[in-house]
């Protein structure tokens, strides 16, 4: 939605539409200005601080704070936006469907998966209002584009519920969903990388899809190949360059008295999940900071990570995140 931060997205890694074409933010960014520490300004590029600039791309906010970003543009004006619902009965087929056209489909064209429940708006029609279903949401980069022949890779489905295109300015598609997601919701989210769904994980999938605590709770598969798959797991700290998919499990409620049953629901479909997927999720879709979690976020960059955080911030001043210890550094300091 168009109220993500640039910061923490651009830090964690950052995927989005754009990704299949583009790659992640980080992939993008050319040079960044950062507050370290000890209250010195750096600038973090290829050929100045280059192990800084390597951290932040991907480590979160555990280096400094970066107060400017200078990223590489690409010329993106409208696209052809849309979304396709089936039944949630057809989501197993719906599925299985998705993770063999994903992967094989051109580069410009974006489609994420989500077991969600219908909002009761437009351009849904009423009778579809709050049912739980299975989406595609669509994004061709090519605004003259037809879903059409995309869509018959999922005939195995049957015929959608519901199916709608149109060309929009693409900002108008990245704000589309912020109706939904108004200040102040109490949330609750599990992130999973996967690099392909297997049987099991789709019964996990239509198990728990099928109890959707709140209106505002859903799995999503998000697209993190093409492009993105370009780059080295070594030449950013984002290490998951052979992960297809970005998973999430998420909800949200308004009132405090019921965000138990999110962090529940949650919880138990992200761990019935854990076993298959590739054993850990994107930083940003990461809700608590167990050391063994970020560790596992970071695989085989973590080690390197602690390192350049030692040297950076030895005294762990940046530690409300997703916390890398520094090497050779306290791991804390006073408040």
């Amino acid at each position: 939605i168009s109220t993500t931060g640039i910061g923490g997205l651009t830090l964690g890694g950052g995927h989005g539409y754009l990704t299949r074409k583009f790659g992640l933010s980080i992939d993008n960014l050319v040079s960044a200005e950062v507050v370290i520490a000890d209250g010195t300004i750096v600038e973090a590029a290829e050929s100045r601080n280059e192990d800084l600039f390597w951290a932040i791309r991907g480590g979160g906010g555990n280096f400094g704070v970066v107060t400017s970003f200078s990223f590489r543009l690409h010329s993106v004006d409208t696209v052809l936006a849309g979304v396709t619902v089936w039944e949630l009965e057809r989501a197993g087929d719906v599925i299985r469907s998705y993770r063999e056209f994903l992967p094989r489909t051109s580069e410009e064209v974006y489609a994420f998966l989500a077991i969600m429940n219908v909002p009761p708006a437009a351009p849904f029609p009423p009778e579809l209002h709050g049912r739980s279903v299975a989406a595609i949401t669509w994004c061709l980069l090519d605004p003259q584009g037809d879903v059409g022949p995309a869509l018959e890779a999922f005939s195995a489905a049957g015929p959608p519920a519901f199916h709608f295109t149109a060309q929009l300015p693409y900002p108008a598609l990245n704000s589309l969903f912020d109706p939904l997601l108004p200040p102040g919701m109490h949330c609750y989210k599990r992130g999973h990388f996967f690099d392909h769904i297997s049987e099991q994980a789709i019964d996990v999938i239509m198990e728990h899809g099928s109890k959707l605590p709140t209106p505002l709770s859903w799995l999503m598969l998000y697209p993190v190949d093409g492009a993105a798959h370009k780059v080295g797991p070594d030449e950013t700290a984002w290490s998951y360059r052979d992960a297809v998919w970005s998973g999430i499990v998420e909800g949200f409620e308004p009132e405090a008295r019921n965000a138990d049953r999110v962090e529940h629901w949650c919880r138990a479909f992200g761990d019935a999940l854990q076993p298959h997927s590739m054993g850990a999720g994107y930083i940003n879709f990461l809700m608590d900071g167990a050391p063994d979690r970020v560790r596992a976020a970071y695989r085989g960059n973590y080690e390197r990570l602690a390192d350049i955080k030692g040297r950076y911030d030895p005294g762990n001043v940046f530690r409300h995140n997703h916390n890398i210890k520094p090497r050779g550094g306290s791991n804390s300091t006073s408040e």
